[in-house]
């Protein structure tokens, strides 16, 4: 039994008080600027006519593009879990997000949703996603750089797919990521009991044919770590005049092979008494590769001596540091745009019992990541036009607001003592249609 008042300790002779009777306020009025990126480009919608909807027409109370938009606000809103929506589906800054008047869906409905996935409705996400990356150009780019990453997502039950990895020491799932830039591409569930560059060779294929259909003098540019370092990879790219930037394990050949010029960087760094580092290139072949190739080596001299560093790339004309600290190591932005995915998105949030039903958890997190990205877009020349997407979140979303609604207009009384007030005003005349 709630009580009238909360009594706290008061200030001076005031009594400080507080009850449950302010009406309606949510902590998510920022929602709406997601509710008019996504008016946009309509991407919730686009998701609602490829998802696979087996229910009877005459009972369904929720239309899909509503269960979609508000499973996908929610996670950018910060909400991960299903059970959370038993309470929001009562929140009216959600509510007009997704353009309702009435209680939301529960959790049992939208858990009963995702279990209707299937490989066809997330091969079709993807497609949607490289679709609104083409969209994203006025013209076609000289370069793009395709970014290859996997990184682990542990569970904890007994999940279809579920291995034990020995390099992460734990159960899990080893998702594939491709980003092009910001752009998210490929958020592609796998099992962890397979090499890390495995399905990578036909998602590439995928993407230079889907690319080069729109783009035909894009130069395209594959770029990844050691783990993606294959012999097949390679001989792909070579055969279809695809660059490569991809970084090689170090072993005793590489290490021989720049032995003179890392004993030269050597004793150049104790005549420093410093750190020092050079860049040596030298021909290469490994012995799955029918063919030398190119190795940008970062030779790196400290206080614990060699640390040298390999590369092979596709290009022979161009300098050297720039291959390496300028492509290669360009790379580490990727790393935050899956910490993006994986922590602020929740896309590691797989405890469904069904693998698709896990996938789709990946989908929809990247969809609330391209739409903070649209968001982003409206951002530049401003103090968050840099900003991480938990910083958006907390800024831009988590804004306090009574809400008031009648039969003619529904009000969001945000608070006056609001720092961004006129960067939030701007942002919105920005987004809503002339």
């Amino acid at each position: 039994m709630l009580p009238d008042q909360i009594a706290f300790s008061p200030l001076s002779r005031r009594l400080v008080e507080a009850n449950f009777s302010g009406g309606h306020i949510t902590s998510d009025a920022g929602l709406l600027l997601l509710r008019e990126v996504d008016r946009q480009h309509r991407l919730t919608r686009q998701l609602a006519q490829i998802f696979p909807d087996r229910r009877d027409p005459e009972r369904i109370q929720h239309p899909l593009p509503m269960l979609l938009a508000q499973r996908i606000y929610a996670l950018a809103a910060g909400y991960e879990d299903l059970n959370d929506h038993d309470d929001l589906r009562h929140d009216y800054a959600l509510q007009t997000a997704v353009n309702r008047l009435q209680p939301l869906a529960g959790k049992s409905t939208l858990g009963r949703l995702e279990q209707q996935t299937n490989r066809k409705a997330v091969v079709e996400a993807h497609r949607i996603l490289w679709e609104h990356f083409i969209a994203q150009h006025d013209s076609a780019p000289a370069e793009i750089v395709l970014d290859f990453d996997a990184t682990d997502v542990p569970i904890h039950g007994h999940q279809e797919g579920r291995f034990f990895h020995g390099y992460y020491d734990h159960y899990c799932f080893l998702p594939l990521y491709v980003f092009c830039g910001r752009h998210l591409l490929v958020s592609y569930l796998r099992p962890s009991n397979i090499d890390a560059a495995r399905h990578s060779w036909a998602i590439l294929a995928l993407l230079v044919k889907f690319i080069r259909r729109h783009w035909p003098d894009t130069r395209i540019v594959f770029r990844g770590d050691s783990g993606f370092c294959r012999h097949r990879m390679l001989d792909w790219c070579d055969r279809h005049q695809v660059d490569y930037v991809v970084g090689i394990a170090r072993n005793d050949r590489l290490v021989q092979a720049a032995a003179p010029a890392m004993k030269l960087v050597a004793e150049a760094a104790e005549r420093a008494g410093c750190k020092l580092a050079g860049i040596y290139r030298f021909l290469y072949r490994a012995g799955s590769w029918r063919k030398q190739r190119l190795i940008v080596s970062r030779l790196e001299h400290d206080e614990r001596g060699a640390n040298p560093r390999f590369i092979v790339v596709s290009r022979y004309e161009e300098d050297g540091a720039k291959q390496y600290y300028e492509d290669y190591c360009a790379r580490g932005d990727m790393e935050n745009r899956i910490k993006d995915q994986q922590l602020d998105l929740f896309a590691g949030r797989t405890s469904s019992p069904r693998w698709w039903a896990n996938q789709w958890r990946l989908m929809l997190s990247a969809f609330a990541y391209v739409l903070f990205e649209r968001l982003r877009d409206h951002l530049q020349h401003t103090e968050l036009a840099r900003a991480s997407i938990q910083t958006l979140r907390l800024k831009l979303l988590k804004i306090g607001a009574v809400v008031i609604r009648n039969s003619r207009r529904i009000r969001f009384l945000l608070s006056e003592a609001y720092p961004l007030k006129d960067l939030f005003a701007g942002l919105v005349a920005r987004l809503k249609p002339t």
